[in-house]
């Protein structure tokens, strides 16, 4: 039986959903398939309803598809050391998934990207870790046996990945790319013995 590791993400510049889509090479490296998911952005016009489906990219997550899956990576921009507002706002509609206790005991990672080196990303893995406690998951995050944890001069650390993006967003670079890719296949390899003892 396939085990399937959500990696939802919210992404405006582009940033995050380049880390994500390494997250998810991570993940089928570790056996599990990928489901790479975003969340519509948030607007404070209340009449306007956005587009049901993206123009581009990872399709909009359905709360289904997070009740559903063996294990979730969570990814948001930084937002003054916190997760951004619509990853949040899809998060908050997950009360019924909490009530049933959907995601108990599922494995959970999160990662992030800040324009500047300070720009708050160990406070926004944080953060993003409080409502996966809430729903009883099961935090993984980057150990220090991960030897370029050791040696990384920009994203990565041990509360999960992370890519400093700059202000001309970039590519992440090898060590980001590595590091979000050992974190993915963590979870995978994590969700999947779960499953089997289960």
């Amino acid at each position: 039986m396939t085990t399937r590791i959500l990696v939802l993400f919210y992404s405006r510049g582009g940033a995050t959903a380049r880390l994500a889509r390494q997250i998810a090479r991570g993940v089928e490296r570790g056996g599990a398939e990928a489901w790479l998911r975003t969340v519509p952005p948030v607007s404070s016009v209340l009449h306007e309803a956005g587009p049901p489906v993206p123009d581009a990219g990872a399709p909009y997550c359905r709360l289904e598809e997070l009740a559903a899956c063996d294990g979730l990576i969570l990814g948001s921009p930084t937002r003054f050391g916190n997760m951004a507002a619509p990853l949040k706002h899809f998060l908050d509609t997950s009360g019924e998934l909490w009530l049933a206790g959907a995601l108990a005991g599922k494995p959970a990672a999160v990662f992030t990207s800040s324009n500047s080196l300070h720009g708050g990303q160990e406070s926004t893995l944080l953060s993003m870790m409080l409502p996966l406690l809430h729903h009883g998951m099961l935090i993984v995050g980057l150990p220090y046996t991960e030897p370029l944890l050791g040696q990384t001069r920009d994203g990565g650390g041990p509360y999960g990945a992370s890519h400093f993006a700059g202000d001309e967003p970039i590519e992440p670079s090898a060590a980001e790319r590595r590091l979000a890719q050992a974190l993915g296949e963590r979870v995978a390899r994590i969700a999947t013995r779960l499953k089997e003892t289960a």
